[in-house]
């Protein structure tokens, strides 16, 4: 992707690094060397990382696959087991078909495989490509995108919008509804479902900066945020003076309560996601008004996700996802939510 919103380059990289060109393969490597009893990679293909203990036999797996720089997405959720597999793509940018095919023949145990990624271009194309060859090769594949960002297009063109941190939920239903053996349909149909009914915002205070690049990806001054600023920097729907943390809420939340069209008596999860150099102590203060606006309307929060789960390397800002339970997709994450560890 063009980083065209490169800023004044005085700034100083303070970052951990060897060479920038191989900075996603090393992270990558020490992440595996972390859990190797978690993931490993294909010794054919060092970009495809799959399960290492194959727990995928005799149910629906799950791939997913993007760029790096967001973890714990992609690769993080085989790590947390969320997931059978994962492309891995440079910084910000999507893996090959060649991979996600390699992940695909890897991780199918007979029953097909989901593949739940986010709506970026790259990605579709790429993926739309490997879920071709997969069925060449006698693998059914159905693919599910979370384009849960409110921001980034207009409800009338909700197909166009980007995935961010409610992509979490589907992981979430996709593992739960797979682990209890439903079919290749059935996963697929829950997963979108449970995307259907989630709703993300997000805001920016700083850019990230890329390793090979070593200027932030845009420039916000001291004292200024930006509202739908996206998880490879693009540009949001409104800048403007910083203002406190619940006249933020105030900002976003409505949305989401209007896009879902919550009610009294309404139940969700929340999502607050950090977006990579935010405190989780600012997280719990953005939860606070979260809860205390949806105390307000009378929608009871009934499961709590705070943390990182979807960064844009060293951005500050957050992002707020709602996902309107209901019977069907309340169990599953539940689920999700015990597993958590909490604070």
């Amino acid at each position: 992707m063009e980083l065209t919103r490169v800023g004044p380059g005085h700034h100083h990289m303070r970052k951990f690094l060897n060479n920038p060109e191989r900075f996603a393969d090393e992270a990558l490597e020490g992440l595996l060397l972390a859990h190797p009893g978690r993931a490993r990679r294909l010794p054919e293909e060092p970009r495809a990382v799959v399960r290492a203990d194959g727990s995928q036999r005799g149910r629906v797996a799950i791939a997913t696959g993007g760029g790096s720089g967001h973890l714990p997405l992609f690769v993080g959720y085989v790590v947390r087991g969320l997931a059978d597999g994962c492309a891995v793509g440079n910084m910000f940018a999507s893996p090959s078909t060649e991979v996600m095919l390699a992940v695909t023949r890897a991780i199918d145990s007979g029953k097909g495989v989901l593949y739940l990624y986010g709506n970026y271009g790259g990605d579709r194309i790429n993926f739309e490509a490997a879920a071709d060859l997969a069925g060449d090769h006698g693998i059914a594949v159905e693919s599910v995108r979370a384009a849960d960002d409110i921001l980034s297009a207009p409800a009338e063109q909700a197909a166009q919008r980007r995935g961010i941190a409610g992509i979490f939920f589907g992981y979430a239903v996709a593992a739960g509804a797979a682990h209890e053996g439903r079919d290749l349909a059935e996963v697929a149909a829950l997963t979108r479902y449970a995307l259907s009914r989630t709703r993300s915002i997000g805001v920016a205070l700083s850019g990230a900066i890329l390793p090979t690049v070593g200027a932030p990806n845009f420039e916000l001054g001291p004292d200024e945020m930006e509202i739908g600023t996206g998880i490879h920097g693009e540009p949001g729907t409104r800048r403007g003076p910083l203002v406190t943390a619940d006249e933020l809420v105030e900002e976003m939340v409505p949305q989401l309560i209007t896009e879902l069209g919550l009610s009294a008596g309404d139940e969700v999860a929340v999502l607050v996601n950090g977006l990579g150099a935010t405190p989780r102590e600012e997280l719990y203060l953005i939860y606070r008004g979260v809860h205390q606006l949806l105390e307000k309307a009378q929608v009871t929060p009934r499961h709590v996700f705070v943390g990182e789960y979807a960064t844009s390397l060293e951005m500050a800002g957050a992002s707020i996802s709602l996902l309107h339970l209901d019977e069907t997709v309340e169990p599953l994450i539940a689920a999700a939510a015990a597993a958590q560890a909490p604070a």
